[in-house]
This record gives structure tokens, sequence and C-alpha cells, in this order.
């Protein structure tokens, strides 16, 4: 699974199994109201973090 940062004020999942055709994993996440900046996996992988311009961090339980 990787996590992607976007302007649009998203936090996207993808599976990149296929490498050549990565798919996205649900609906964005979607709560921040500045561009996500960056994103990272707690250890376990089950815990996202995303940063952005809004001056704030989330945390996303990833199931």
């Amino acid at each position: 699974t990787l996590a992607s940062a976007s302007a649009d004020r998203t936090v996207r999942l993808w599976d990149v199994s296929d490498r050549s055709a990565p798919r996205p994993l649900g609906s964005p996440l979607t709560g921040h109201t500045g561009s996500v900046l960056s994103v990272a996996f707690a250890p376990d992988g089950r815990t996202l973090a995303s940063a952005s311009t809004d001056h704030t961090v989330r945390l996303w339980e990833i199931s």
C-alpha cells in the first residue's frame, strides 16, 4: 500500500501490487483545509499521519 499527498487537500491510498497499474483503495481521505504536503505510515502500518498547509497533522487509522 502506498499513500499519496495532494494539493487537492486529500490523501489517497493505492494498491501497488501491480506496479504497471496502481489501483486506488477506497475513497480519498478528506479533512484537511489546505494542501497535504506529506504522509508517513507508523511502524505498525495501521496508522497514517498527514501534514498540511492548514498547520495540522491528522492521524488516520488504516484497516
